[in-house]
This record gives structure tokens, sequence and C-alpha cells, in this order.
């Protein structure tokens, strides 16, 4: 009979054994921050890892508990003066929870079933059900459930996720973007586009700015209307196979030596999207590939900067921007000065510092959805900090960032702006020259 894998005890002990236990770590993780207590550290969490890893401690739930109560937001290792890979020991201890079994209940694995083994694997699914929710909405059915008080008959917590239900695009990003967009102006680069899942649903517009820029400076872009999830919210859940299966094939729609770049516009899928290397590490048949591939990958704003991005014309308006870091771009991809470099590119856009820039808003995936009270306290510490700069206006490179700050404003009736720092880079670029301007049509 085969023995089942176990995550951390097949991991290169190197990785495990790594942490000094030094404590550096300890400011710098929301959770700790929090409650003060060294289980929900990630020296704590890297202790309970490497019992397992040693055979002295077996998977429980408190194991798995204490595993999804981290935030995975990767300050630890931007603090760490070990270089402790956070980010692999993380997934693989989730992997292994999920392999336990600890978890597992009748209802939840009815959810994960749903989501991560048939929604999120399609995209066409995800599609289907993009547009019954914007039909939803459309039709005046999800207003109509809202101020009538039928909502109130469902319970708590279903009412507290059917108000974090974002708006969906009138058209998804296949529907605004050509498959192939030439560059304005001679052609320098050529490039793939990432559109992503919760970005093409519910950002789509992100997406199309994303394209109109690369072709702005040069790039021919190219962007398949049906594209696959990378498979960041599989790896972050215990799901290591199926991000396997989901990183094969990315690799085969796009081939990395077909592309200068494969650029990605959001932070979380990025920073998963850089590590297709250890990800299939062993495959012989794709190993190879995915190391090219994690070369050819690059954050927007990292390769907009590398290539030089024209600055638009000096006659625009007046606006006060402030920057919130997302932890997955910041901590994980190390691309920190970029966006703020991109936006300062922008004639008449003040940059104002945000206290704490780079600590989680509380979104952090799903997070916001599974542990809502932690989610809610730090979302509440973020605001406070953006009320504190005085800007209109605030840039973040992520669409689970772009969410929770949008919900959290609204909710408390503050008419906030939130936008993807590509996008005001694009409307910079429609006010130099509108008539030349969709060449994603």
């Amino acid at each position: 009979m085969p023995v089942a894998r176990s995550h951390l005890k097949d991991l290169d002990y190197s990785v495990v054994q790594q942490c000094m236990h030094c404590g550096l770590c300890l400011p710098s993780c929301p959770t700790y921050d929090a409650t003060r207590l060294e289980r929900n550290s990630p020296r704590g969490r890297i202790a309970l890892m490497r019992a397992i890893a040693d055979g002295r401690l077996e998977p429980s739930r408190a194991f798995a508990d204490e595993m999804y109560f981290c935030l995975g937001c990767l300050a630890c290792m931007t603090a760490c003066p070990a270089g402790v890979n956070y980010a692999e020991l993380f997934e693989h201890a989730r992997a292994e929870a999920e392999q336990s079994g600890v978890l597992r209940s009748s209802r939840r694995n009815l959810i994960r079933r749903f989501t991560l083994r048939w929604l999120f694997m399609d995209l066409a699914r995800l599609h289907l059900a993009g547009r019954a929710l914007r039909l939803y909405q459309e039709l005046g059915l999800q207003t109509f459930a809202r101020l009538s008080g039928l909502l109130n008959l469902l319970p708590k917590r279903l009412r507290e996720l059917e108000a974090m239900t974002p708006p969906i695009q009138d058209q998804f990003s296949s529907g605004l973007i050509s498959p192939l967009t030439r560059p304005i102006g001679p052609k320098k680069y050529r490039v793939a586009v990432l559109v992503g899942c919760a970005q093409d649903l519910i950002f789509s517009d992100v997406n199309r700015d994303t394209v109109e820029v690369l072709a702005r400076n040069g790039c021919e872009v190219v962007t398949p209307p049906e594209q696959h999830c990378c498979g960041s919210l599989h790896a972050h859940n215990g799901e290591w196979e199926l991000a396997q299966q989901l990183a094969r094939k990315n690799l085969d729609q796009f081939p990395p030596e077909q592309f200068d770049a494969i650029i990605t516009n959001a932070g979380g899928c990025g920073s998963h999207l850089k590590h297709y290397g250890k990800l299939l590490a062993g495959d012989s048949a794709c190993e190879n590939r995915a190391r090219a591939w994690d070369g050819k990958v690059k954050d927007i704003h990292e390769w907009l900067v590398q290539i030089g991005l024209q600055a638009p014309s000096a006659d625009q308006p007046a606006q006060t921007v402030t920057y919130h870091e997302s932890c997955h771009l910041c901590h994980g991809q190390k691309v920190t000065a970029q966006p703020r470099q991109l936006l300062k590119t922008i004639p008449n856009l003040v940059l104002v510092e945000l206290p704490e820039s780079s600590w989680c808003c509380g979104s952090a995936g799903i997070y916001n959805l599974i542990q809502p009270q932690m989610a809610d306290a730090l979302l509440e510490r973020k605001l406070k900090h953006i009320r504190s700069t005085g800007a209109p206006v605030v840039a973040t490179g992520n669409p689970g960032c772009l969410l929770q700050i949008i919900n959290g404003a609204h909710r408390q009736g503050w008419n906030l702006r939130v936008a993807h720092p590509v996008t005001l880079l694009a409307e910079a670029y429609r006010r130099d020259n509108p008539a030349a301007l969709n060449p994603c049509a």
C-alpha cells in the first residue's frame, strides 16, 4: 500500500532548519503584532513545521488552524537576516495540513471541491459564474435583496460575504483586448499578458490599460482570449498537484522562448508565477522550461521601468496619490521602487508616502473570507493610514488589495478612488493623444 506523501518531511531539510530563531521577524508579522502569541509568529510556525519534519509532531487540527491563521504576506522574508524561504515553507505546511485530512468536513470538502478543483481549474467555468453574477446585479436582484431585508434571513457570515460581492465588469478581458496588439511606433519587444482570474472578472479594465501602456512603449502584445489560472490560489491553499497541473498548462500556452517577457499585473499572481521552476522541480519534461519561464515573468511596473517607459506629456491635471504595496509584490517579488517610479513619471502627480505602506491590508488571497475578524482589523488600520495622507486616490498593484480597500472605503461612506498604477499611467497617455488610443480594439 503506498505511503502518503509528507510535504514537510520530504522537503529539503536545509530549508526547514534555516531559521535561527532570532526573532527579528516578529515586529513585521501582522498576526503576532495583534496577538503577541509565539505560535502566531513566523518563528513559532516554523518551529511547528520543523517538529513535523523531524517526526516529533504529527499534523493536528491546531497545526492546520495555525497555518491558515497565517496571512502568507511574506513580510517576515523581507525582515529575515538569514534569508529563510518562508514562502516555500508556508505552501508545504498548508499542503501537509490538507494531506493529513485534519480539517476535513462535508461542508469544507464541498466548498474546496467546487472552488479549487472545479471552478478555478477552467476559466470558462469562472466566466460562466461571472456572467450569472453580472446578470444578478444588472437585473436589480442584488439591490432588491439588499433593500428588501431578504438577506436578513441568511446567517450572519453569508450576509457579510454577500456584502463583499464585487461588481462584475460589463466585458471580460477577451472582449476588450485583441489577441494580438501591435505597438504604437516601432516594435521593440514581443510580450505576453496574463489576464488572471479575479482581475479578469472584476478589473478587466486594468488588463486593457496594461496592454495599452505596453503598446505605447514599443511592445507587440499577445493576449490569448482563453487562458488558465496561474495556480497561486491552489498552491497557497495546499493543492500542490493542481497548482502543478496549471503551471504545465501555462507553459504550453506561453512558451517562454517565444517572448521577451511574460507580463503579470497582479502582485499575488506574479509572486507565484516567478517560481514555476521550484514548483515543477523533478519534472523532467517541464523543469528546464519552467526555469526559463521564471526568468521571463515580469511584473508590469518592473518591466516598464526596465525598458525605460515613455513619460506622458506635461499637460496633465494635478492629482495627489498615495501608494499601498501589495504584500506579494513587495515582499514576494521585491518590486518596491518601480511602482513609485512609474507614478512619478506622470506630470503634476504628487506622490504622498503612505505610513506602513507594506503592511498587509487583510486581503491576502482569500484570507478576508476565512479569517474575517483579523482581516477587518488590518483593513481598518490600513484605511486609517490612507486617511492620514489626505490623498483622494490610493494606487495599488493587486486585485485583492484593490477590492479590499474599495469595500472598506465603501463601508465607511468614503469617496476614495482606488486604482492600479498602470491605469493612472494609461489615463495620462490618453490625454496626450485620445484619438490614437485604443490599440486593443
